[in-house]
């Protein structure tokens, strides 16, 4: 062997030695290695843990025995419909906002985040399990019976080109007549020239109606136009509670 090859040899030797005595410090310490831990990493999304929280957060309003829908409280109810609940979803039919978001601010806005919206999608591709531990399954939600969106008696009831009569803080919006597949975008046009956004109604369905409720109230002047209301739409102003 040449003297350069044994040079090579030597400093390999060398180096593998300082590793091991490096390693050997590390597991003397009891420092914890670089090894990952699978524990939890990459679990099957189920109904039992995850997606019952959502339909019963979400959907179950409408989606319940005695509701609007057809129920989805139990796994057996929305095995069959798995598919048909992941296009709705991904259309965002589901759950029936009726709005375009980022249009307003609301404090009841039940649509879906783009994170639920995933977890829906990977439950389905997943299998649509419905997994193995029924003590992770949360309690059913009850609701009371259903009655119409309490409207107050100082409500406004604007249909086309509207000017407020006296200042207003107004707590939201509820739809009364809206005709289907509609798209109106609602603003409020203050005597100054300040345009403030109040909803943008986009196939909202008055089978599933309810208020939009601003995240927080908005404190409109006399003289404010509201703009945006087509002459056959209905669109009740919901004061504030004084």
């Amino acid at each position: 062997m040449s003297k350069k090859a044994d040079f090579r040899f030597g400093r390999f030797g060398r180096l593998a030695a300082a590793l091991m005595l490096a390693f050997a410090v590390l597991m003397a310490s009891g420092l914890p290695t670089t090894r990952v831990q699978a524990h939890g990493f990459g679990s099957p999304i189920t109904w039992n843990r995850e997606i019952s929280r959502l339909v019963y957060a979400r959907c179950a309003s409408c989606h319940r025995p005695g509701g609007t829908a057809f129920s989805l409280l139990r796994y057996t109810d929305a095995q069959p419909r798995a598919n048909e609940i992941k296009d709705a979803v991904l259309a965002r039919r589901m759950p029936p906002w009726g709005a375009i978001k980022g249009f307003g601010q609301f404090r009841n806005d039940q649509s879906l985040t783009p994170e639920q919206i995933e977890l829906v999608t990977k439950w389905v591709d997943g299998g649509i399990r419905r997994g193995n531990n029924p003590r992770l399954l949360p309690k059913e939600p009850v609701f009371d019976a259903s009655a119409e969106p309490l409207v107050p008696k100082n409500a406004l009831r604007v249909q086309g080109s509207f000017t407020l009569p006296r200042d207003i803080v107004l707590d939201g919006l509820l739809p009364e007549r809206v005709q289907p597949a509609q798209s109106t975008r609602i603003v409020a046009v203050s005597p100054a020239g300040r345009v403030e956004p109040l909803v943008w109604l986009h196939e909202y369905n008055s089978k599933y109606g309810h208020q939009f409720l601003f995240r927080q109230p908005l404190r409109l002047p006399a003289g404010t136009q509201i703009q945006g209301v087509p002459a056959d739409t209905v669109i009740v102003l919901m004061p504030a509670a004084q």
